[in-house]
């Protein structure tokens, strides 16, 4: 079975709206060359298929990628995963680069799954060796990931502010073409990753949850006594004992309803005028004071007569409520 080049998303005449934004970056200067060269990679990776360059290496000369592009395993679809390889076979090889710094060590580009598999059955991995770059390797992985189904939104937005860091250039354009993105969504994936790391590693993959509503938590976190009290929350018995989505949406509705609480209730206002107009009043409360503002030539004496008589006018006030 052919491989698929990676940039056939984005280079396609009918690709996504998305994609299309892509092209004036992926058809010129270095971009251009990068995808010449995964081109040649995913033909010789054609040719690897076909049994030309497959090689079986001890998973235990393998060192994970330098980037990290998951919060978490998911253990049902890892035990499903080393069923089939234990049963068939390992189907499709992963791919690997000679390590970047050290001799005789290789570097996975994708296909760490399939690596922890074959060291848990203690078998060899099949893989395809390619002497990549750091930025193709960059690229490499996240066209995989782009293609993967089972990484979430975080997952794919916590990879893309670990390649935005290293700054392999200027502009993020690897990220947008690793990822094919376009840079609306690049910006709130930035956004979004820089939540602390404490809540995302609490939080985890949140597979179901989408883009608006981690969008949505980031912009509830602004405000740091918020920030503080969902920390606080992140450690209680409540929140461990969930899982999955479940985390995610119990986090969400606890900072809802600590920003409802924290935000302060408008004040109602009104006005109150003698008939006489000698004396006016501004009334203001917003639920915990309530505000007399007294003028006109009136307002002094005026306000001396209610504070003399406050007590009457309590009891008064008392009797009409019924108490």
């Amino acid at each position: 079975m052919a491989r698929k080049n990676p940039f056939a998303n984005v280079m396609s005449d009918d690709a996504p709206e998305e994609s299309q934004a892509l092209l004036n970056y992926t058809n010129k200067g270095a971009s251009k060359a990068l995808i010449q060269s995964l081109d040649e990679m995913a033909a010789q990776a054609d040719r690897f298929l076909e049994g030309e360059a497959i090689v079986e290496l001890d998973p235990a000369i393998i060192d994970v990628s330098f980037l990290r592009d998951r919060l978490e395993d998911d253990q049902a679809d890892f035990d499903e995963l080393l069923t089939a390889i234990r049963d068939r076979g390992q189907d499709t090889p992963i791919l690997v680069r000679p390590h970047p710094s050290t001799t005789s060590r290789y570097m996975v580009v994708f296909g760490h799954r399939r690596l922890r598999a074959a060291a848990a059955l203690g078998r060899k991995v099949r893989a395809i060796v390619k002497d990549l770059k750091d930025s193709d390797h960059v690229v490499a992985q996240g066209q995989e990931n782009a293609a993967r189904a089972n990484l979430s939104f975080i997952e794919k937005a916590t990879f893309a502010a670990e390649v935005s860091r290293r700054q392999f250039d200027g502009d993020n354009a690897i990220v947008l073409v690793a990822l094919s993105i376009d840079r609306a969504t690049l910006s709130k994936m930035l956004a979004v990753s820089a939540i602390p790391k404490e809540i995302l590693d609490a939080v985890g993959a949140a597979k179901g949850i989408g883009r608006d509503r981690w969008y949505d938590l980031k912009n509830s976190l602004e405000r740091p006594s918020t920030l503080q009290e969902a920390k606080a929350f992140i450690e209680t018995d409540e929140f461990r004992s969930k899982a999955g989505d479940d985390r995610f949406n119990s986090l969400l509705a606890f900072v809802k309803a600590v920003g409802k609480q924290a935000r302060p209730k408008s004040a109602k206002a009104r006005k109150w005028a003698s008939e006489d107009k000698a004396v006016s009043a501004d009334i203001k409360s917003d639920g915990k004071t309530y505000t007399f503002a007294l003028k006109a030539k009136d307002a002094s004496g005026f306000g001396d007569f209610i504070a003399e008589n406050l007590g009457e006018l309590y009891q008064a006030y008392r009797t009409q409520q019924g108490a």
